[in-house]
């Protein structure tokens, strides 16, 4: 059964669609790129924001809740066309359940309940479930609290942070800018390769890229 999200926006296939894609890739990679320069909140090798939100079920989750262990931190958002790449692929998915064994994956939404993007906790607990999605918490951040606390400023954008709780990794999730699902198994994934470096005992050795994808829809 083919699964659909919420505000579906189809991956260009023709020329028109492939510059307009194009065109917008470019946009949205200038606009993180400023980002990333004027909102370093989360910088790499400082010790990563504290938060407490709430998750799905309305539980509290705090990230001194994983202290002494790697944290993932994935900004998402299942209206933007960027995020339903890495979903629609699998991407998203295959990381959580590979990492998730030695990893706490926490996906963080900070879209405002105003937006046309904002879905409940319960339509986004049945679309996780859809998709296969495994993360170990979802983060309700209606405020936006915790992704100004961390510079977020688009979806995906990626943390990690280490077992001192030091980030280790502030940035996109690969290198490929686009929403083309085929590009996915081309691509560095710059999550993976950080968490791999960690888990040998080594430094990561590309700490830092501007993330890529939607605006976050913030208050």
């Amino acid at each position: 059964m083919k699964r659909a999200f919420p505000h579906p926006q189809p991956v260009s296939r023709g020329r028109g669609e492939r510059i307009t894609a194009a065109f917008t890739t470019v946009a949205f990679t200038l606009t993180a790129a400023f980002a990333a320069s004027a909102f370093a909140a989360a910088v790499v090798g400082q010790p990563a924001p504290a938060f407490t939100a709430t998750d799905l079920s309305g539980k509290p989750v705090s990230l001194a809740d994983y202290k002494g262990k790697t944290v993932v931190l994935e900004w998402h958002n299942f209206g933007c066309p960027f995020v339903q790449k890495h979903y629609r692929s699998g991407n998203m998915q295959a990381l959580q359940k590979k990492y998730g064994g030695e990893v706490v994956w926490l996906t963080v939404n900070s879209t405002n309940a105003g937006h046309q993007d904002y879905m409940a906790p319960a339509a986004l607990t049945k679309a996780l479930a859809d998709f296969g999605a495994a993360p170990t918490r979802f983060v309700m951040d209606e405020p936006g609290t915790v992704g100004l606390a961390y510079g977020a400023k688009v979806t995906p954008h990626m943390y990690v942070i280490d077992p001192s709780g030091k980030v280790a990794y502030n940035g996109a999730i690969d290198d490929k800018r686009s929403t083309d699902v085929a590009d996915v198994k081309t691509a560095r994934n710059h999550v993976a390769a950080a968490l791999d470096e960690m888990k040998a005992g080594k430094p990561v050795s590309n700490a830092s890229n501007a993330p890529y994808g939607c605006t976050i829809k913030y208050r």
